[in-house]
């Protein structure tokens, strides 16, 4: 596995770097229990960051997660990812309004593998530094743990009138629009706070890190290892991302923004960084980079200077976009987005691949033409109206043509164009456009 990051730790003895500071500047700190900071400056310490399984990829929602992982370790710390498969089979109630679907055990396995697939391009799990990441799942220790048993050594040691104190099961039970709480998402934090027992106990695991929502959760973590096992565990938590125009922060009209390549096009990601407000770029590119305190002041700085070129957001969706999935990714979206207005269009178009083209001009109008009826010969009335009905007539395709607007991808034709295999964008397609607004597929099949 090769890493984008420069390794700060040594087998022997890891470079202690001040992890709170760290966060602190970049704005991912919400709370923090009193004493976490000395804690984790005295030594080499672990800390695990729960992540629903209930998906085969993360999507950008889990990146501060993902992020805070990344600096324990860049820290000199090791970090533990958490796939949730036992409270993936309960559903947390933080935040929520319903209740959600439960999955079942292949599933889970197979999500958690893909999970570690994706996290492994930002945390080292395979090396043999001292603090290389872990990933476990708490199925693993919950599935042989009786009901009887949970009951009898974790369940007595809370009571309810703490649980009922948390925020997450006050709003559910006082919302207009829940139906109240099943016993089984009422018990979840009393099983996110014995996975932090546990590991306390088997992995001296001191920190439980997660957004600010997880707060009651894993504050219960806390005072189950103080009840249980005279310990002491600390809890930190990161601000839930929103964005300035009050829009949901992950989200676009077609769903999440995934990280896996599939669900979510690296053309499509990149567009996601690339268009977020001036606002938001100054914060994100504090939360979803590496970049430096003094690199990334002087591009603000840079940025309200000439904000029309936008180089804040270049800056943060080149760079996340490249951490996330490839430097050559990162390239072909940055091409795709300039594409339109590229002085070697034509070029330049044929150079994209089938699925990036379909993203630049999805909701674009389009037309299919059976190949044998392309080769047959296409003049540019046909493929302005006759066989696509682009334009409503014969007579009004012709009148576009005299005017000089029509272009066939890119380049303006007269009426006597014929269109040939050379005009075939991946073999497939042709871009028609009228005037600077109308734009038109032609696909060929």
């Amino acid at each position: 596995m090769i890493f984008i990051f420069a390794q700060v730790y040594q087998k022997s003895k890891p470079i202690m770097k001040n992890f709170v500071k760290e966060l602190t500047w970049r704005g991912m700190i919400h709370d923090v229990m009193p004493g976490t900071d000395e804690h984790l400056m005295e030594e080499m310490r672990m800390a695990y960051v729960g992540i629903d399984p209930t998906a085969d990829s993360l999507h950008i929602g889990h990146l501060v997660g993902v992020m805070g992982l990344r600096h324990f370790q860049l820290a000199g710390h090791k970090p533990v990812a958490l796939v949730g498969g036992a409270t993936g089979m309960i559903g947390d109630p933080s935040g929520k309004s319903a209740e959600r679907i439960l999955l079942d055990e292949p599933t889970l396995r197979h999500n958690q593998n893909a999970i570690k697939e994706q996290l492994s391009r930002f945390l080292d799990f395979d090396s043999d530094a001292n603090n290389a990441a872990l990933l476990v799942n708490n199925y693993d220790w919950m599935k042989d743990f009786s009901f009887l048993d949970f009951i009898r050594d974790v369940g007595k040691h809370i009571t309810v009138n703490y649980m009922m104190s948390k925020d997450s099961v006050k709003k559910r039970l006082t919302s207009d629009d829940s139906e109240g709480m099943s016993f089984t998402e009422f018990t979840y934090q009393l099983v996110q706070g014995y996975d932090f027992l546990h590991l306390y106990k088997t992995q001296e695991c001191t920190l439980q890190m997660g957004g600010s929502d997880q707060w009651g959760n894993i504050t219960t973590g806390t005072e189950l290892i103080r009840r249980i096992d005279s310990g002491k565990g600390y809890a930190l938590t990161w601000p839930l991302i929103t964005k300035a125009d009050g829009t949901k922060f992950g989200k676009t009209e077609g769903g999440n923004v995934w990280l896996d390549a599939n669900r979510t096009s690296p053309y499509k990601f990149y567009q996601y960084w690339l268009n977020v407000s001036d606002e938001d770029a100054v914060k994100f590119i504090k939360i979803f980079t590496f970049l430096t305190k003094d690199a990334i002041e002087n591009l603000i700085t840079e940025h309200q200077q000439e904000p029309h070129l936008r180089q804040l957001q270049k800056r943060l969706a080149e760079e996340i976009t490249t951490m996330v999935h490839s430097k050559d990714d990162f390239e072909n979206a940055e091409k795709a987005s300039g594409i339109l207005f590229s002085t070697s269009f034509k070029t330049d178009i044929k150079s994209l691949n089938e699925a990036t083209f379909l993203d630049v001009f999805e909701g674009v109008p389009q037309a299919e033409i059976s190949r044998s009826e392309f080769e047959a010969g296409l003049d540019m009335i046909a493929a302005l109206s006759a066989k696509t009905n682009f334009l409503a007539s014969n007579s009004e395709a012709r009148r576009a043509l005299k005017e000089n607007s029509i272009s066939v991808n890119k380049e303006k034709v007269t009426e006597d164009y014929q269109l040939t295999s050379d005009d075939l964008i991946n073999d497939r397609y042709i871009i028609i456009n009228k005037g600077k607004k109308n734009t038109y597929i032609i696909k060929v099949n």
